[in-house]
């Protein structure tokens, strides 16, 4: 694609849609941006629609070739990084948010990363805090506070905007190189945590998902690394087969 030296397999996707013609917007917006991949999770509404293909123009080919998804885990976990856009104000207290040019420098920093993914929310609703925390970095659009909410397509434009302004502004820089845990590692590890933790009582059922959920935002406001995740999930392990071996002594 058009950011090449940073991003390889850059996919959108688009949470339960419920308009035909922002999906096909943004199916144009793909072709705009060169991005490789749509993806859309449970949508709302006739993606292949007229009104969706007229919208999409030079764009139809990525309604034609995309991905459906029956939940958003299953739609990013090819994925190396994962981003996610956020207009809401009625989140979680312990959420941390930056702002879209900060994130997508940052993004832009490191020599490549291979799939990379940006996620898009209900137009009504917008994203739970579940689906949140499944992305490792999560920004909004500085908007007006009386109505910070965005079209769905027009976030969709600025996001592409800012990312693609940013790989040229960091080209002539000193690159890191990519080793961030993915989301489907800090995933898997966290539901290992919270089996875990339940068992030893340190966790209720009825309250450990946020319990769960604020430990998680540590690890991903960290920038945690594979061999840190790694780390991490070891020690799990290793407290799980002392329980499970001290109970045979």
């Amino acid at each position: 694609m058009i950011l090449g030296r940073h991003f390889s397999n850059l996919k959108v996707i688009l949470v339960e849609p419920n308009g035909s013609l922002n999906v096909g917007s943004v199916a144009r917006l793909c072709s705009n941006f060169e991005v490789d991949e749509l993806r859309i999770v449970s949508p709302r509404c006739d993606i292949f629609s007229l009104d969706a293909k007229k919208m999409a123009l030079k764009g139809q080919k990525f309604l034609d070739k995309c991905k459906i998804f029956y939940n958003l885990e299953n739609a990013i976990f090819d994925c190396d990084l994962v981003l996610a856009s956020c207009g809401r104000i009625d989140v979680s207290k312990d959420s941390f948010f930056e702002s879209s040019e900060d994130v997508f420098n940052w993004t832009t920093s490191f020599k490549k990363i291979n799939n990379l993914a940006i996620i898009f929310g209900r137009e009504d609703s917008g994203l739970t805090n579940d689906e949140l925390l499944l992305a490792n970095k999560t920004f909004n659009i500085p908007t007006s506070m009386n109505n910070p909410s965005l079209n769905l397509s027009h976030a969709v434009s600025i996001a592409l905007y800012e990312l693609k302004k940013s790989s040229k502004r960091n080209f002539d820089k000193e690159l890191k190189v990519f080793n961030l845990a993915s989301s489907k590692q800090i995933y898997d590890s966290f539901l290992e945590i919270e089996e875990l933790l339940l068992k030893v009582g340190y966790l209720l059922k009825h309250t450990s998902r946020t319990k769960i959920g604020k430990f998680k935002n540590y690890i991903l406001r960290a920038n945690t690394s594979m061999h840190e995740i790694n780390v991490l999930r070891g020690i799990v392990h290793q407290i799980k087969w002392f329980m499970n071996n001290s109970k045979r002594n």
